[in-house]
C-alpha cells in the first residue's frame, strides 16, 4: 500500500510541474501556435490529475471536448489571424509589472480560500475506498439521467437555442456573391456554353 501511494504522489508531482510548466509556457511564448501546443500539453497534464482523483469522465471530457475540438479550432483560428507579432511584443513589457501584481493577489487569494487551513485531512476525512469494478462515470451517468434528468435537458435546449441563433446571426444571404446552382449545372447543353462566330477572312 505505501508503494502505491509512494507511485500516486509521484505521478501527481511530475503531472503538476508539468501543468505549471505548460502553463508558464502559454502565456511567455511569442508565436501564438507555440502557445496553444502549450495549452493542449497543459490540458493533457490536468487530464492526468483527473485521472489520479479517479475522475475518469471528467478526465476522458477535458481530452475530448477541449483538446479535440475546441483547442483544434483555436489553433486553426490562430494560424489563420494575421497577428501582429511586433505589437504584441512591444506590449507585454509595457503590462509586465501590472501582470505580476493581478497574479500574485490571485495567488495570495487561492491559498486563503483552498489553503491547508481550510483544506486537508483533518478537516475533510479522507473519501472511502471504491471496488476494483467501481465506474464513477456510471454512477455520474445514473444520477445525472435520474435525479438531475430535467435540469440537464434544460442546458441541452438551451445550447441548441444557442447554436441556432448563431447560424442564424452569421448566415448572411449576399445577393452579388457568386454561387453555383447544381440544378442548373446538370441541365446545362453544349449551346449554352460554346458559340461559334464565323468571321470573314481579311486580306
Amino acid at each position: 500500500m505505501e508503494s502505491i501511494m509512494s507511485v500516486e504522489k509521484f505521478l501527481f508531482y511530475v503531472f503538476a510541474a508539468m501543468l505549471i510548466f505548460a502553463s508558464v509556457m502559454v502565456i511567455t511564448r511569442r508565436n501564438p501556435v507555440h502557445s496553444v501546443l502549450f495549452l493542449v500539453l497543459a490540458f493533457f497534464n490536468a487530464a492526468a490529475l483527473w485521472m489520479l482523483a479517479e475522475a475518469e469522465f471528467l478526465a476522458i471530457a477535458l481530452v475530448l471536448v477541449y483538446v479535440g475540438a475546441v483547442m483544434v479550432l483555436f489553433l486553426f483560428v490562430v494560424m489563420m489571424l494575421d497577428i501582429d507579432l511586433s505589437e504584441m511584443r512591444a506590449g507585454f513589457m509595457k503590462y509586465l509589472p501590472l501582470g505580476i501584481g493581478i497574479s500574485a493577489v490571485m495567488v495570495v487569494e487561492l491559498l486563503m480560500v483552498v489553503g491547508p487551513a481550510y483544506f486537508g485531512l483533518d478537516k475533510y476525512a479522507a473519501p472511502a475506498a471504491k471496488a476494483a469494478d467501481y465506474s464513477n462515470t456510471e454512477a455520474l451517468g445514473t444520477l445525472l439521467y435520474t435525479e438531475y434528468l430535467y435540469p440537464f435537458e434544460i442546458a441541452a435546449v438551451i445550447l441548441l437555442v444557442a447554436i441556432i441563433a448563431a447560424i442564424s446571426l452569421t448566415l448572411r444571404k449576399r445577393p452579388e456573391t457568386k454561387y453555383q446552382d447544381p440544378s442548373k449545372q446538370v441541365t446545362v447543353k453544349k449551346e449554352h456554353r460554346l458559340r461559334v462566330i464565323k468571321m470573314e477572312a481579311e486580306e
